[in-house]
């Protein structure tokens, strides 16, 4: 696991919680409503997670719906959280 990934989710408290609600293959509505969130606070946050390799975009060429998922190392670092 990257220190840097995980220290940057660490020091922002919208990554840390939206971190945690990302199980699954979601929506950013979805991933919105289950953390409390705004729509568009979700989605900066996650095209941050995918700049920085810690979600995917399954269907970046959609403009509404798109799908994402934690890779492997955006897991590692949600496993991590959850355990703390």
């Amino acid at each position: 696991m990257n220190i840097e990934k995980l220290s940057w989710v660490l020091r922002g408290k919208q990554r840390r919680e939206i971190i945690k609600f990302m199980d699954k293959v979601q929506t950013p509505t979805e991933i919105a409503k289950r953390s409390r969130y705004s729509l568009n606070h979700t989605s900066r946050v996650l095209r941050d997670f995918v700049k920085k390799g810690i979600a995917k975009c399954l269907n970046p060429k959609e403009k509404t719906g798109r799908l994402y998922v934690l890779t492997k190392e955006g897991k590692e670092i949600r496993d991590k959280l959850i355990k703390k």
